[in-house]
């Protein structure tokens, strides 16, 4: 719930600052958790785990709005969903490096004991997991396809 807490702390002090961007993304992110909060079967609660795949998802969103945009040649959508976005990574804990990837996703992949690709799922499952909001899907699928080829 700290979290939910630090949001709503942060539209306060965006409404004293006139900060536009930045109100209107953190009213998103409260949207987000009062919905995942009152979700049937959600019992009221909001973990800081499921808060985080919110975040993840929030940013994913806008950053393929942002493709979308700047595809149709709308720059000025484009630009306003990239810098929603940035506001929403400040709350997402920090981005593993390649080289940190690697060395997360190779002690995983000896936990696991799993050699081949063909066991790459059994790896994603509990990679994901555990590095959730740290490394995007797609560069753990593919550093894990690397690693089992090798």
């Amino acid at each position: 719930m700290a979290l939910f807490d630090t949001i709503s702390a942060d539209i306060k002090s965006a409404m004293l600052a006139r900060d536009k961007v930045r109100l209107e993304a953190l009213r998103g992110i409260k949207k987000e958790f009062i919905e995942a909060k009152t979700a049937p079967g959600a019992n009221g609660e909001l973990s800081d785990e499921a808060a985080l795949k919110i975040l993840v998802k929030m940013v994913k969103q806008r950053r393929e709005s942002a493709a979308i945009y700047t595809e149709q040649q709308r720059p000025d959508l484009a630009e306003n969903e990239l810098a929603e976005a940035s506001v929403i990574e400040q709350y997402l804990p920090k981005a593993l490096s390649d080289e940190e990837l690697s060395a997360e996703l190779s002690s995983i992949i000896a936990e696991v004991g799993v050699s081949s690709p063909a066991d790459m799922g059994k790896v994603m499952k509990v990679a994901t997991a555990r590095l959730a909001g740290r490394a995007d899907g797609k560069a753990i699928s593919a550093k894990v396809r690397q690693l089992l080829a090798k």
